[in-house]
């Protein structure tokens, strides 16, 4: 009696090739076809783990951490010199969800730097923030602006410290004139003093002292005075 053979039933050929190109572990680097390319670990075909991608359009770099294809986690970001091509350090510190969040530095084109906590890619939370003409910030930010307490020290040495918001000067606070060694302590709205009292402060070590001391002035009700500049700064 013939034996009659049946053919093995075989997976159409694209099974092995989608098998072939689902990425998990460590790969040799795999270009994108916009040209982007990318060298680490990957999980389920996507990023994951350790990783250094590079953007052909902008020539930038990460390298760090990824997470089902985001960054996400330490890794840091530079991106070429316009000039000199040479790369430069943007961001390095923490990240979630692709974008900056946690502890992280950034440093800006015109030579600013921030130092500090980052949430959904801005500015929030503590942070120390360098100005280009010298002046240093350091406090709460939110949104990416000064807002809650902070101090912000300027070039020639004065200083303020007391409430924010929106970036500008906002509720109780003081200045310092170290130059001319006196001190306002009062109330502000949005970047404007609206009541206060200066006082001489350290004026014998003033760099360029007033040709007088400040008259002290007495005040009969200071209670009545704080009260007044209370209730201007709520009905801001």
């Amino acid at each position: 009696m013939p034996v009659i053979k049946q053919p093995k039933i075989r997976d159409p050929p694209y099974h092995e090739w989608d098998r072939k190109a689902q990425k998990c572990g460590l790969r040799h680097t795999v270009y994108a076809v916009n040209g982007d390319r990318y060298t680490g670990e990957w999980q389920d075909n996507l990023k994951h783990g350790k990783g250094t991608q590079i953007w052909k359009s902008t020539g930038a770099i990460y390298s760090g951490d990824w997470k089902f294809g985001k960054r996400h986690g330490y890794g840091s970001y530079s991106v070429p010199d316009p000039v000199t091509k040479e790369y430069k350090k943007m961001y390095t510190g923490w990240w979630e969800k692709d974008r900056r969040g946690g502890r992280g530095v950034y440093f800006y084109a015109n030579g600013e730097r921030y130092d500090g906590e980052w949430k959904k890619g801005l500015r929030s939370g503590w942070g120390k923030m360098h100005y280009k003409d010298g002046s240093v910030y350091e406090g709460q930010w939110l949104k990416d602006k000064p807002s809650g307490h902070g101090v912000l020290r300027l070039p020639n040495g004065n200083r303020y410290e007391g409430g924010w918001k929106d970036g500008k000067k906002h509720g109780p606070g003081k200045f310092f004139y170290s130059d001319k060694g006196q001190l306002l302590e009062g109330t502000w709205v949005a970047d404007v003093p609206k009541c206060g009292a200066l006082v001489d402060f350290e004026r014998d070590n003033a760099a360029a002292p007033t040709e007088f001391p400040l008259p002290e002035i007495e005040l009969h009700d200071p209670a009545a005075v704080l009260a007044e500049a209370q209730a201007m700064f709520d009905d801001s």
